[in-house]
């Protein structure tokens, strides 16, 4: 039970008050009954930790943080190891901005080097150079292997496909609006 006047105690007391299914009346609110605000936290939760634990690790073992290995996976995956900058950006779901940030914090250490884009002189691409790539390729086996064993042992077969199937969904669901492009290098991706 929720502490006394808490918001969790007034959406259960205005919920259970409306006689109605879906939102309180006049407040338009769905409010999460008990069930879901348990598979809310769970979820947001787990997926902290997960994050939490895959960047320390990566940090600890090779002093790369987990958005700055995503994106040197990112290069690694292109041709010729570059992309534009907005494609780097959208394919680790990051803005332009922390994008930039991040590439010129990886220039300094000698991962990423940027270069004037030959078919349109207003853009930049980032390319991976050989000792990014040579740190990356030090970075992904204690990655894998945490991933692995955070992840992929912990479920079964069938849970890992139902875990696909989620985040399927949900990707489709974030991405069809379009105002989230559709992730490169994943399902529904063009």
């Amino acid at each position: 039970m929720a502490p006394s006047g808490t918001l969790i105690e007034v959406q259960s007391t205005t919920a259970s008050q409306d006689a109605e299914p879906g939102p309180v009346a006049g407040e338009g609110t769905r409010w999460l009954d008990d069930d879901e605000q348990v598979t809310w936290r769970t979820f947001l939760s787990t997926m902290q930790l997960l994050l939490d634990r895959f960047d320390r690790q990566l940090q600890q073992d090779s002093g790369i943080v987990l958005t700055y290995y995503e994106m040197l996976v990112r290069l690694s995956e292109a041709p010729d190891r570059s992309l534009r900058m907005s494609e780097l950006a959208e394919s680790s779901l990051s803005s332009r901005s922390r994008v930039s940030h991040a590439v010129a914090r990886m220039e300094e250490r000698g991962w990423v080097r940027r270069e004037a884009c030959p078919t349109d002189g207003r853009g930049y691409l980032a390319v991976l150079t050989d000792e990014g790539f040579a740190a990356l390729a030090q970075a992904a086996p204690g990655h894998v292997e945490t991933v692995r064993r955070d992840l992929f042992d912990q479920l079964s077969p069938t849970q890992l496909e139902q875990l696909r199937g989620i985040g399927e969904t949900l990707m489709a669901h974030l991405t069809e609006t379009g105002s989230v492009s559709p992730v490169p290098g994943l399902p529904g991706a063009p």
